[in-house]
């Protein structure tokens, strides 16, 4: 006999009742970015691979371990995007837009899909709203994205914020150099994965959740003290921006980020309302992403932000959205959805009944979904009720109901 049909693991179906704070979310990120001159973005849901092996990083989780790749029909290696950057960088180039004033202020809202084990708030097709800000090095950019982020997330419990500098390529490479010696003293300590990527990226260790490689990291010297001067400088004016804004934050120098393509400013937020996977959205500057992807060398900075993650951290409570009005009728469809429709026009929330039921049982209905009012169509004659004080009123015609029904809700 055939299983059930359910839908795949790791993926959720979002039904009316748990709409509501999606929705008002999203509301609430358009009319924020929107404000700050930020211009919604849509890329594929699938780009070529080599987008993310070039742009992510072949060493990392992502590229090796929770891509969805494919060959399609045509022999072409094909990846369901498993984040926001590269796909935006890509446009970014393919569309000229180093062309436009810089910087180009851009946001996102979508699906994304990374094949990693279920749990709470997290899954293996998410969504995510992101911005990125790309074409200027200015540390005043880095302040501003972090702020959108931070009043975004203003109603998550137990919010914090971390923010380091990982510095330059050249800085890196210096100081995976100096990691890895301090790792390979303690080898024998690592987990097998960070054994197994020493060489390609050490800076993966500080991300591990191995006891052993935890206890090793705890003494490892840190990115943050081996800055250049011009970094230094950098990371000094954003957090001297932050503190302007009255933005409260931890300098956390085991904060690398899990992508390739960061420099300089990285942060995450995270939730003390969450357990052990805490993070709620983040990420950083990648000054050298575009160039590596072919385009002119073009700095930018963006983030990503978990829309099940920050619902699961919310503090609100979804009361849901109240009915303005409900039309009762027992055999006049014409005056009822007359009524309701003019009741649309006027900017009010109108429902008519459709299921057959007395005007007991609509009333019972009424009551169910919320209803301010209720207009009874009913023997050729029609009325109002206030759902809350129990009065009502007979109206002259239809007309005077829908005045009567628009001055209650």
């Amino acid at each position: 006999m055939a299983g059930k049909v359910q839908a795949p693991k790791g993926t959720f179906d979002v039904l009316p009742e748990g709409a509501g704070p999606r929705l008002r979310l999203q509301h609430a990120a358009e009319e924020l970015l929107g404000r700050w001159g930020y211009d919604y973005v849509e890329t594929p849901i699938f780009e070529d691979t080599e987008l993310f092996a070039r742009g992510v990083g072949e060493t990392t989780d992502i590229v090796q371990k929770e891509m969805f790749t494919f060959d399609d029909q045509g022999g072409r290696s094909i990846t369901l995007r498993p984040e926001g950057t590269a796909p935006v960088a890509r446009a970014y180039i393919e569309h000229g837009m180093h062309k436009r004033p810089q910087p180009v202020k851009l946001w996102y809202w979508g699906p994304f899909f990374r094949y990693e084990a279920p749990q709470a708030g997290r899954y293996r097709q998410f969504n995510q709203v992101g911005v990125e800000a790309i074409g200027t090095a200015s540390p005043s950019i880095d302040a501003e994205v972090i702020g959108l982020l931070a009043d975004l997330l203003s109603g998550t419990r137990g919010l914090r914020l971390r923010i380091s500098s990982i510095g330059t390529p050249e800085t890196r490479r210096e100081y995976s150099d100096e990691l890895r010696e301090h790792l390979r003293a303690h080898e024998d300590q690592l987990s097998d994965d960070v054994r197994a990527r020493l060489d390609a990226n050490p800076l993966r260790a500080f991300d591990s959740d191995h006891a052993g490689t935890q206890a090793v990291m705890r003494d490892a010297p840190r990115l943050l003290d081996r800055l250049g001067d011009e970094d230094e400088e950098h990371f000094a004016q954003v957090r001297a921006l932050l503190d302007a804004m009255e933005i409260a934050y931890e300098v956390d120098g085991t904060l690398v980020r899990g992508l390739d393509y960061y420099t300089r400013t990285v942060f995450e937020f995270t939730s003390d309302a969450l357990g052990a996977q805490s993070g709620v959205g983040g990420g950083g500057r990648y000054d050298l992403l575009i160039e590596q992807l072919g385009g002119p060398a073009t700095p930018g900075i963006g983030w990503a932000a978990g829309i099940e993650r920050i619902l699961l951290a919310s503090e609100a409570e979804d009361a849901g959205e109240r009915l303005d009005v409900y039309v009762a009728h027992s055999d006049d469809p014409l005056t009822a959805i007359y009524v309701a429709s003019r009741l649309h026009r006027r900017g009010k929330s109108a429902q008519l009944e459709h299921a057959g039921r007395s005007i007991k049982g609509q009333m019972k209905q009424a009551d169910r979904l919320g209803a301010r009012v209720v207009v009874i169509v009913e023997d050729g004659k029609l009325a109002v009720r206030n759902m809350a004080t129990g009065e009502q009123q007979e109206a002259r015609d239809r007309d005077d109901a829908i005045a009567l029904a628009e001055a209650v809700a």
